[in-house]
């Protein structure tokens, strides 16, 4: 995995700057065409809450893109952050060199 220092941007940020402010809509605007609630896109926009795999497709129809755009955005945000967090140092390794040379 490609080592970065700086995190990538949360997808909620990437959807208030380059679609709802871009476009001049407002939160509650958005949420209502997307049929969920203006708390929880509130709470996506403000890094809050992830794109879960129905939002992406809500927003793909949206706006125009696909859903693999959104759920790439999300996992590679997460992923940062599991890479950041999790502590390899006290994880058993339940493989040897010979494992790998058969496989």
């Amino acid at each position: 995995m490609l080592k970065r220092e700086l995190p990538p941007v949360h997808p909620g940020e990437i959807l208030r700057e380059e679609y709802i402010v871009e476009r001049n809509l407002t939160i509650t605007e958005v949420a209502s065409g997307l049929g969920i609630s203006r708390t929880n896109l509130s709470a996506i926009v403000n890094g809050h809450s992830g794109i879960s795999p129905e939002l992406s497709v809500k927003l793909s129809e949206a706006f125009g893109n696909s859903t693999q755009f959104w759920i790439n955005l999300q996992k590679n945000y997460d992923m940062w952050h599991a890479e950041k967090n999790v502590d390899r140092t006290s994880i058993r390794h339940f493989w040897n060199d010979r494992d790998l040379q058969s496989a």
